[in-house]
């Protein structure tokens, strides 16, 4: 079982920068590859990047040009995602989650947490 709470959301301007916080519990949850994902009104929900807990390997959404940056804190249990450069389209819920497996499919993870909202004014 695995809990995630995620935090740091917010409103900011067009080309600002955030950072999404998310801190994991559980028994078993250092074995599993962390992700974000994010839901914009209308859409589906959609990869961002994900990281394992045991080597921090890291895998990015192709959409995003590198301007979003994953990393963990295994001593806070903590996974992180630093969004830069922040466009309009980038407003959506942001969604932790945790799955067993390294994937980019929503349907690989099994623990999510209940969600940030970041929203970008123009």
């Amino acid at each position: 079982q695995v809990q995630l709470v995620e935090s740091g959301g917010g409103l900011v301007q067009a080309g600002g920068s955030l950072r999404l916080s998310c801190a994991a519990s559980g028994r078993t949850f250092s074995t599993y590859t962390m992700a974000w994902f994010r839901q914009a009104p209308g859409k589906e929900r959609e990869f961002v990047a994900a990281i394992t807990w045991s080597n921090a390997s890291t895998y990015n959404a192709d959409s995003l040009k590198g301007r979003f940056t994953i990393s963990r804190d295994n001593a806070k249990n903590t996974v992180y995602l630093q969004m830069n450069s922040l466009k309009p389209e980038d407003t959506a819920v942001y969604y932790c989650a945790a799955g067993s497996l390294v994937t980019r499919t929503r349907h690989g993870y099994n623990y999510w947490g209940q969600g940030t909202q970041v929203t970008v004014s123009s």
